[in-house]
């Protein structure tokens, strides 16, 4: 009969792995559909006690509390609130969110999870980025991150003509968005500064790939989001610093929203 020690010797292994989270190498790509997030609809993972989905806003980017709100790009009043823009936190560290895929899960093991990445091509080589997934995306690979970025294309879906009056096609490119950090001075004021930072801390990288792995999520962006798993605490510790100060901001991410786009 096999001993108790040993049965739970070989299974150490699955423990550590389930720990861990989801970690890899993977690549990344950009939108800004202005959507009502997929994320935002409740009961698709497991909520820590006293959080909600995520946060969604009406087209005045005010905050919407039915979680059950029908996104904008299905005509109803759920859009992707402003402030789940990117922000540097220094020059080597930024914040963010984004749509997520990752291999062998679903949004069940991923939504409003936190990844850590490092950039391992282009111009941003070595600088990393924590991001939340806040949205999925059928046209998403197996570990793709989507950031959420103004300017950086609507992709499949567009809410932002009706929310901001952007071109019928969004701004820019459908996929890919605007090619100059001068497009981002005719944008919405609430969209300005993430629009800057994709050609200031980011550099204009074009899909760079990744290694990524699962990380608590800093107070920062679950505070935009109002969104915390309820397994958020079982991740392993990011690797980058924790800032010294708030995001720009922050007093106000209670009352701010964003967009979908799966629907």
């Amino acid at each position: 009969m096999q001993s108790s020690t040993t049965t739970l010797l070989a299974l150490l292994p699955y423990f550590l792995q389930a720990n861990a989270g989801a970690s890899g190498t993977g690549t990344t790509t950009r939108y800004w559909d202005c959507c009502k997030p997929s994320c935002a609809w409740p009961g698709k993972f497991n909520l820590a006690t006293g959080s909600n989905p995520v946060q969604m806003c009406d087209i005045r980017d005010q905050p919407i509390l039915d979680s059950n709100a029908a996104s904008g790009c299905a005509s109803g009043p759920a859009y992707q609130c402003s402030n789940e823009s990117p922000w540097a936190i220094d020059n080597n560290l930024a914040y963010g969110y984004a749509a997520v895929n990752i291999a062998g899960g679903s949004e069940a093991s991923w939504c409003c999870a936190c990844y850590e990445l490092t950039f391992t091509s282009g111009a941003i080589t070595g600088k990393k980025m924590i991001m939340q997934a806040t949205n999925t995306g059928g046209d998403l690979a197996g570990n793709q991150f989507d950031i959420s970025i103004p300017g950086g294309g609507v992709g499949i879906f567009n809410g932002c003509t009706n929310m901001f009056g952007a071109p019928s096609t969004g701004w820019g490119a459908q996929y890919g968005g605007i090619e100059s950090r001068s497009s981002c001075d005719s944008f919405p004021a609430a969209l300005k500064d993430g629009c800057y930072w994709r050609y200031d801390w980011f550099k204009g990288a074009d899909n760079p790939n990744v290694l990524f792995k699962q990380v608590v999520c800093p107070a920062a962006l679950t505070a935009k989001t109002g969104c915390v798993r309820a397994d958020d605490s079982d991740a392993p510790a990011a690797n980058a610093p924790a800032p010294a100060a708030s995001s720009p901001g922050a007093e106000n991410d209670t009352l701010r929203c964003v967009k979908i786009s799966s629907i």
